[in-house]
């Protein structure tokens, strides 16, 4: 999309610049500006779609770490008060 709008004002600005006039003029810079607008909006919902899924992914290695931490220590015996002393 981004490529699009790139395109049409390159166009609009040396090939098609004798031919852009009135209401055509309007139009086609009109398209242009539409296109750049959705690759905007693209870009935004593919930020918050990354952001997203980070913050899932930095949940769930907090929860499987708390998790083998559990699992770890329920395993380990406990110290003996005899040992301790010594």
């Amino acid at each position: 999309m981004l490529l699009g709008a790139v395109a049409l004002l390159v166009a609009g600005e040396t090939i098609l610049k004798g031919f852009l006039d009135g209401v055509v003029f309007l139009v086609y810079w009109l398209v242009c500006f539409l296109c750049t607008g959705l690759a905007i909006l693209t870009a935004y919902v593919d930020a918050r779609a990354l952001q997203s899924k980070g913050r899932k992914e930095a949940r769930e290695l907090l929860e499987n770490t708390l998790s083998k931490i559990q699992d770890d220590a329920q395993k380990k015996p406990l110290p003996n008060k005899q040992n301790r002393l010594n």
